[in-house]
């Protein structure tokens, strides 16, 4: 997994980006061919390649009438992240709901649904699609979620684990409250359920679920999720020693204008924060470019104790890094911010966008047209 190649999918993709996604964009026409999607991701997720650069090249070859669709969809990943910044408990209680399930005991159901041995076509298939590949049609990922907690009666938090930890473009953001959009608790009253007939048209006839649930039982919550002001970070101070540590989180910091005067002496990346092979290869990659561009070496460090150490050995006066938002990265940051200064560059997409994620996601819809007026990527529509 690399920038460039995240360049050469985006390239492949463009001209299907306007009317062919928005007729075919729910098809999930089985492994391998998902043709009709991006399939960018999980490049977006380590941002190898950013959304604004995605949505520069869509609109200027579509326009954005034509590829409001696909733009649409680009703005519900910064939405849930935008919103899960301001609801971070959810995070937090989402991972002690699954400490705590797991050591009561599995419940019954959950080994057959894991392995795909339910006995319902469609989902079986797509619970080994994503073991074997890693990914699942975004479409077919909202089946597989409302099969799983409706008819199969298995734990939300459970199912978001589960994919959380196999898909290669897992978000802490993205799949946590796409779970809970699907139960019905993200938008109370408002729940996603499976379709066996729907299921048999978008996937060409492939399956005919038998079975499936026909109402929804929806999970109760124990505490309605606070709303928080956005976290603030501190700025990097630009002309200030610094050793740069890339993380999962921002893997394309060199293309930013705002950190091209940054004064880097060493760039750093966690072991730890790499989930699998497919962070270990974006890092790596992620490493190759900023090291070619600020001109420094670049070194592997077991966590951020060591990273503080290697930015303590250098004498440098902060560690930069990209915006960490809700998730693990922030989480193992937090704890270390009273040993050095420890400054999070982020990026102007998220600026603008997530003050509109504090509810519904058609708060910030609304706003989509404005905020690329706002970054120069698009005129106003009429």
């Amino acid at each position: 997994m690399s920038r460039s190649a995240a360049q050469a999918r985006l390239a492949a993709f463009l001209p299907h980006a306007g009317a062919a996604y928005t007729q075919h964009r729910n098809e999930d026409r089985g492994q391998g061919q998902h043709h009709a999607v991006s399939r960018l991701s999980a490049a977006v997720r380590r941002r190898l390649i950013s959304e604004a650069e995605i949505a520069e090249l869509v609109l200027g070859m579509h326009g954005y009438a034509p590829a409001a669709k696909f733009i649409a969809e680009l703005y519900w990943r910064t939405y849930w992240k935008g919103w899960l910044e301001q609801h971070p408990s959810v995070w937090h209680d989402w991972r002690a709901e699954c400490a705590r399930l797991t050591e009561q005991g599995l419940p019954e159901g959950y080994a057959a649904a894991v392995e795909g041995r339910t006995g319902i076509d469609a989902f079986d298939a797509w619970a080994r699609e994503l073991f074997e590949t890693g990914y699942l049609h975004n479409w077919a990922r909202m089946q597989f979620a409302s099969i799983w907690i409706f008819t199969l009666g298995l734990p939300w938090a459970l199912g978001a684990a589960f994919t959380f930890r196999h898909l290669v473009d897992a978000d802490p953001a993205s799949n946590t409250l796409s779970w809970r959009w699907v139960a019905g608790l993200h938008t109370p009253g408002k729940v996603y359920l499976a379709n066996a007939e729907r299921i048999q048209v978008q996937t060409g006839g492939r399956f005919r679920a038998q079975g499936l649930t026909k109402t929804a039982d929806v999970p109760r919550e124990t505490s309605v999720p606070d709303l928080c002001r956005i976290r603030e970070p501190a700025v990097p101070d630009l002309q200030a020693p610094s050793l740069l540590l890339l993380t999962p989180e921002d893997l394309s910091l060199e293309t930013e204008v705002r950190l091209q005067g940054l004064d880097v002496r060493r760039v750093v990346a966690c072991r730890r924060h790499c989930s699998g092979a497919a962070d270990i290869a974006a890092v790596a990659d992620g490493l190759q470019r900023a090291t070619g561009h600020w001109g420094v070496a670049a070194r592997w460090v077991d966590d951020v104790d060591a990273a503080v150490a290697v930015a303590q050995e250098d004498g440098v006066a902060q560690i930069v890094t990209g915006y960490a938002p809700v998730g693990q990265v922030a989480d193992s940051l937090a704890a270390h911010r009273e040993a050095i200064p420890i400054a999070e560059h982020r990026r102007a997409w998220d600026e603008q966008a997530w003050p509109y994620c504090r509810k519904g996601y058609f708060a910030l819809a609304q706003h989509i047209p404005a905020l690329l007026g706002t970054a120069a990527l698009a005129p106003l529509p009429a």
